[in-house]
């Protein structure tokens, strides 16, 4: 299968790692994989400021480049959202209506694109420590992805799934939201790390770079040795 890869704005700022490693399991499963060097954001973080007509520009020229992609595959829940979800609600120009559907209908999170399209749980990864996951909000609330990364991770050889007893809360983060409510957002994010110490995991996972960004800053603060890690580095680890 030929695979379009879209690397969200934190990601290739800051993470590139993780969007190399889904790379790696993609081919290690015998897939090709392309990446449009023409790509952009995918306007979110404008649409979520209240910049709509921004917004708009950058998604259209999302639009534009992926649009003769079969397969589209993002390592952002939240991104993958942005296109699948509001895209089509939102993006309204009927000169690119038939391509924003298309691209709408063959977007997916990353986990939910080797579970439920690929039908693979076992990507021959070994990862030797205890994990606890944390659903991201739009992976869960809005995708509905909540046992394809578990899956994953279980089959993961020498991995030790441990789950906290708030894994689907906020953990606070929300773009934005963590800039103009600083205080809200440290008090979401202290209420995630709880849960996780409680575990005894040696590292946090999750599907959005951007939360383990936000909850790796206040466990670094703390001096919590607890890592994490995006599910996809766990699953390219052999």
């Amino acid at each position: 299968m030929k695979i379009a890869l879209f690397v969200p704005c934190i990601v290739d700022q800051f993470y590139p790692h993780v969007a190399v490693s889904a790379v790696r399991i993609l081919r290690r499963l015998g897939h090709e994989v392309v990446f449009p060097v023409e790509q952009t954001c995918c306007g979110q973080p404008a649409f979520n400021s209240g910049y709509h007509a921004e917004a708009r520009r950058v998604a259209k020229r999302l639009v534009k480049v992926f649009s003769g992609a079969d397969s589209i595959v993002s390592v952002s829940g939240s991104c993958t959202t942005m296109v699948t979800c509001f895209y089509p609600k939102w993006l309204m120009d009927p000169a690119l209506a038939g391509d924003v559907r298309h691209i709408a209908s063959h977007m997916y999170e990353f986990s939910d694109f080797l579970v439920n399209q690929l039908q693979t749980v076992d990507v021959g990864a070994r990862f030797p420590h205890k994990v606890t996951y944390h659903d991201a909000c739009h992976g869960l609330r809005e995708l509905r992805i909540k046992s394809e990364p578990r899956q994953l991770l279980a089959a993961v050889r020498e991995l030790e799934l441990v789950e906290m007893d708030n894994a689907e809360e906020c953990c606070g983060f929300g773009g934005t939201f963590a800039v103009k409510f600083t205080e809200i957002s440290t008090a979401m994010g202290n209420d995630k790390i709880t849960g996780v110490c409680a575990t005894g995991a040696d590292y946090l996972t999750a599907g959005d770079s951007s939360c383990l960004m936000h909850l790796n800053g206040l466990l670094k603060r703390q001096n919590i040795p607890i890592q994490t890690i995006h599910y996809a580095e766990i699953l390219a680890n052999q």
